[in-house]
């Protein structure tokens, strides 16, 4: 796990959106559990006080469940709840990349024949 300490983004929801991730491509799969609070904490060199606000976000999003004395485990995901956290991805890396292109002062049209070159890159 990969933490940019000068990003501008909260440690604990770095480590969230990194699991999120994971979670999201499958990569964790649906009851298994999250690195423990401390371990996590000792791996990353950070506080089991951000790791805890990290997995509480997981929790609050609906991603992962706390166990007394087991940790947090990672809940099945609704297919439509999957599709739709992906499509708020898509949209939210799109709005981006029109902002730098209007930035970089790119057109509409600039912009839409670099999409559609990365799409048939594919």
């Amino acid at each position: 796990m990969k933490l940019l300490q000068n990003s501008g983004v909260p440690i604990y929801q770095q480590i969230a959106e990194q699991f999120k991730a994971d979670i999201l491509e499958g990569k964790i799969k649906e009851g298994e559990y999250l690195p423990s609070i401390r371990a996590l904490a000792k791996d990353l060199k950070i506080s089991v006080i951000t790791t805890m606000k990290a997995y509480e976000q997981l929790e609050a999003e609906g991603l992962a469940t706390a166990v007394q004395g087991k940790g947090f485990y990672v809940n099945a995901q609704n297919s439509e709840m999957l599709k739709e956290q992906h499509l708020r991805r898509v949209e939210s890396s799109l709005l981006e990349a029109i902002q730098a292109a209007k930035i970089a002062g790119m057109t509409d049209r600039e912009l839409m024949e670099t999409l559609q070159a990365l799409l048939n890159m594919e």
